[in-house]
């Protein structure tokens, strides 16, 4: 079944191949979404500081009633942070809206060096 198949990356870490993308949800139903597909077997669970529901999508992983180690948490870092220090800034944000303590993956959500 698709939900248990992953791909393996160089570093040894498996991603599943299929994930829930929370793009266009707002807190409440980014949470429930969350919840609902983690049930229903999804491992991976991807959100982005941009998308303004990270909080959401933390409060679905902490109360899903999955062990945080048996999923992929991704997430993106905010197009405007491009220095080393902002992103880093950014990050430690997202941890702490999300209520989490990792995140398995964080992304440059859009490298472009725009002004």
């Amino acid at each position: 079944m698709i939900l248990t198949e992953t791909y393996t990356l160089t570093n040894g870490v498996k991603i599943p191949k299929l994930g829930l993308g929370t793009w266009l949800l707002d807190d409440t139903q980014a949470s429930e979404a969350t919840r609902q597909a983690i049930q229903l077997g999804y491992r991976l669970i991807d959100t982005a500081q941009a998308y303004g529901n990270e909080a959401g999508v933390g409060e679905g992983v902490r109360t899903c009633g999955v062990p945080r180690t048996d999923l992929f948490i991704a997430s993106k870092v905010a197009a405007e942070h491009k220095t080393y220090d902002s992103a880093a800034a950014s990050i430690d944000g997202t941890l702490q809206k999300m209520g989490l303590e990792y995140l398995d993956l964080m992304i440059i959500h859009s490298p472009q060096p725009w002004k």
